[in-house]
């Protein structure tokens, strides 16, 4: 009787028409149908595509089906969520206790009209909304009603299905433009039960017509000759036959069969299964007795019998036994007795210099002036250098037994053989310093004339070409995208890093994906040659979901320009560099963190393409705005903007257009900084020579 007052309970979200409907019998206006507990959540859709007089339905809907029920904390339980961009519970399962205060709580919903996250807002049901906190009671069934006008901006299957197996009853109703698909990814099964859709809101009170018939009905197990063998099991305007423990049902649906356990695999016998009427035993093969858990075998143990008369052990196999040695032994052709064996005179050992015998096994051993390594095999010289036992001034060379002195670069060796003179390495070797050599103890480096940095190579002298930046792209991973655009989106990021001077010591790299959330693909300390930021680039994975460029900028700002992920202190006035690379209007707002990332000295580029708003890339841009954002129409006109970026981006001698990135003044200051700390080492270095 449980049983069907618990399913004829959960009946009352059905919202397709049953053939037995009409012969229900119906409550009246002031009739409730007592028919058990349930706890109820509303998932109402607020997007921005819902118009206010739709909402206005839908809030009558609720209304409508609130009427037909029980209302009360010992009876229906009654919980409201709605969503857009984001979820917010209007009021949880134990908020309202009668029907005029939940009435009254779904005419003070004010809706959000932002996006359509409809998987977010099922995880929010699941993990939130049906919780002991909220009002949820053990035992009460969990049903969850989900009315949307549009396709989900993320995923629902994966949600739905975990949501499913933890007991909630879904049911989807989609109005005018709900994707039946997802419609159908969302709701429980049978879909013709739990998945409904109607051309407009006007039309969906009309299911809230057929609730309390569906919630009063007949069960038909108790009052049909249904003809079940066995099991009459009643759902609502219909029933099911099934069978016992052992049975199972024939093809007429009524019947029932014995169940041969051994022929379907349900034994869970080891080796052999002996079938009985609804039953069965296990057996062995031969050589294996049955264990103490009549299902798995274990193979009889010959050698235990205490008759193989082995010299050393004896080892049980199928239907017999066989001797062997312990190591260092060989069995003689009795197949029973065991004989030593010398491993140095067969030569099977792997001693590098000296084999010691004894039974059985072998040591190892060296010759003079050599030590046995930590492997007890090889043989290493003894070290003197390493043991410290010498009086070389600078470098130790070891032999086997001796030692002899040798000096750093840039110093040779005194009549002693053990210290050293230091050497003039500027005149003594060739340095290929592009300007001027400076010689220091054992070594030298190279400077550069006024105006000029040290390259990478240190002795090469150029511009302030080489000047450095912190550089991290934030490039559109949604789905508006599309996959062949986003590849010449990646070839757009790969033509801006074979512009730039890349290297751990000169500009850094860094890469964001955003689309309803954010990845960094890899930090500004990741990669430190442009080959291998453009490999990292293409290898890339689209995201394919939503717009969140505010929550992008965000990232950016508190995680990319970090010095954890690679970013250099403010101290070393390395400008820092932003790239927001977007092809539609941003889902939330870029005003704040617009805002902040300039504020904290990153200079702002927007490039912008297709759908993009000139407003949102103008907000991004730092001053001058025309200098720091760029738009076309077509992707594949994107390779022109990586070549204008160059132009800001890269200070170089053949760029034609101002500096924006780099300034030439803190370049200057930079050149002269060197020089001055290069002379004052020079004179230093000169002085403690001489």
């Amino acid at each position: 009787m449980k049983m069907r007052q618990l399913r004829a309970l959960c009946g009352f979200i059905l919202l397709s028409l049953a053939v037995l409907a009409n012969a229900m019998p119906t409550a009246g206006p002031d009739q409730k149908c007592k028919s058990g507990p349930v706890d109820l959540v509303f998932l109402i859709d607020s997007s921005r595509s819902v118009r206010p007089h739709e909402f206005e339905t839908m809030r009558k809907f609720m209304i409508d089906i609130l009427n037909t029920l029980d209302i009360g904390l010992e009876a229906t339980r009654v919980g409201v969520v709605q969503y857009s961009s984001q979820v917010r519970s209007e009021f949880s399962l134990k908020t309202h206790s009668n029907l005029d205060s939940m009435v009254k709580g779904i005419n003070q919903i004010i809706p959000l009209a932002q996006g359509t996250m409809t998987g977010l807002a099922i995880r929010f049901v699941m993990n939130v909304a049906f919780s002991k906190e909220e009002g949820d009671r053990p035992k009460v069934p969990n049903v969850a009603v989900i009315v949307t006008d549009g396709r989900p901006q993320d995923r629902v299957a994966e949600v739905a299905a975990e949501a499913r197996e933890k007991g909630i009853e879904i049911y989807a109703v989609g109005v005018a433009r709900a994707d039946m698909t997802s419609l159908r990814a969302m709701a429980s099964p049978p879909f013709e039960d739990h998945v409904f859709q109607v051309e407009s809101f006007e039309l969906i009170h009309q299911f809230g017509l057929q609730f309390q018939d569906k919630l009063c009905g007949v069960d038909l197990c108790l009052e049909s000759d249904h003809g079940c063998e066995q099991i009459c099991e009643s759902s609502p305007g219909s029933y099911s036959c099934q069978c016992l423990p052992g049975y199972t049902l024939n093809e007429d649906g009524k019947t029932c069969a014995a169940v041969n356990l051994c022929t379907e695999g349900k034994h869970g016998c080891e080796q052999i299964c002996v079938s009985s009427p609804g039953s069965f035993s296990c057996n062995c093969n031969k050589g294996y007795k049955l264990n103490d858990d009549k299902k798995t075998c274990s193979m009889i143990d010959y050698c235990s019998f205490g008759n193989h008369s082995c010299d050393h052990k004896c080892v049980s196999v199928l239907n017999g036994y066989h001797c062997i040695c312990n190591e260092g032994y060989r069995l003689l052709d009795d197949g029973r007795t065991c004989q030593a064996i010398d491993l140095c005179t067969e030569g099977k050992h792997d001693c590098e210099q000296i084999c010691v015998s004894t039974t059985g096994t072998f040591t190892c051993d060296c010759n003079e002036v050599y030590t046995l390594n930590e492997d007890e095999k090889t043989c290493a010289p003894i070290d003197l250098c390493a043991e410290g036992k010498h009086d070389c001034e600078q470098i130790c060379v070891s032999a086997p037994g001796v030692f002899s002195c040798d000096c750093n670069k840039g110093f040779k060796l005194n009549k002693d053989r053990k210290t050293c003179t230091n050497m003039d390495m500027c005149n003594t070797v060739e340095h290929g310093c592009d300007h001027q050599c400076v010689s220091t103890p054992g070594s030298y480096y190279c400077v550069c004339p006024e105006g000029q940095l040290l390259q990478e190579d240190g002795k090469s002298c150029g511009t302030c070409k080489s000047a450095n930046i912190d550089l991290v792209l934030l490039i559109d991973g949604s789905k508006s995208v599309r996959p062949q655009n986003f590849q010449l989106v990646k070839k757009f990021v790969n033509q801006v890093v074979d512009s730039l001077d890349v290297s751990a010591h000169g500009t850094r790299v860094g890469l964001v994906q955003y689309s309803s959330r954010v990845r960094t693909e890899f930090p500004l300390n990741m990669y430190h040659t442009a080959d291998e930021i453009k490999a990292a680039v293409m290898k890339v994975d689209y995201m394919e979901k939503g717009t969140m460029t505010g929550l992008a900028l965000k990232h950016m700002l508190e995680n990319s320009f970090s010095e954890a992920e690679g970013a250099r202190p403010f101290s070393r006035n390395i400008p820092r560099v932003g790239l927001v690379f977007t092809d539609g209007r941003s889902q939330d707002d870029i005003t704040e963190y617009a805002k902040k990332a300039k504020e904290a000295g990153i200079t702002m580029y927007a490039v912008g393409v297709g759908k993009a708003v000139e407003d949102e890339l103008r907000e991004i841009a730092s001053e001058p705005v025309e200098k720091h954002f760029y738009y076309t129409t077509d992707f594949t006109a994107i390779s022109t903007i990586a070549e204008n970026l160059k132009l800001n981006v890269c200070p170089a001698e053949e760029s034609q257009g101002e500096i924006e990135v780099k300034d030439p003044c803190a370049c200057e200051s930079l050149v002269e900084f060197q020089q001055a700390t290069m002379s004052s080492l020079e004179k230093f270095t000169q002085k403690h020579i001489l």
